[in-house]
């Protein structure tokens, strides 16, 4: 599978992160009146995009080659680079009207990554292991 991934990477690993990323900055970026409301509890919302975010992170990062240590560790790597990222998303919402930098969401957005590193964790072992 990641075989297939790194033959088209451009088009089937980088373009949806990138997309999904700047999604992510444009939400959060917006003020508060304009949030969409889709009816769900705030921290799920936080877990559920930073969950996505780590998802294709993760592959993203264990694809490369450019970087041997990350390609290594392309887990904590993941959790380290977006877990930071939330932090500073957290920050800049500081100067976003009627948002808050809230530590609660950054946990939220941090288990979220987790989360999504061990889905992509999984679904690599599920699909590797029924090719051999």
């Amino acid at each position: 599978m990641l075989k297939y991934f790194e033959l088209h990477k451009k088009y089937l690993v980088y373009l949806p992160l990138v997309l999904y990323w700047l999604l992510i900055l444009t939400l959060t970026s917006l003020p508060g009146y304009d949030v969409p409301d889709v009816k769900i509890n705030d921290k799920i919302e936080h877990l559920m995009a930073f969950g996505g975010l780590g998802f294709l992170l993760n592959l993203s990062l264990r694809i490369q080659n450019k970087f041997t240590l990350i390609k290594k560790h392309p887990a904590i790597s993941t959790i380290l680079i977006v877990s930071a990222y939330a932090a500073f998303d957290e920050l800049h919402q500081l100067f976003i009207p009627e948002r808050t930098c809230d530590i609660l969401d950054w946990t939220a957005d941090t288990i979220g990554v987790i989360i999504g590193v061990i889905l992509m964790t999984i679904l690599i072992f599920v699909f590797e292991r029924k090719r051999t």
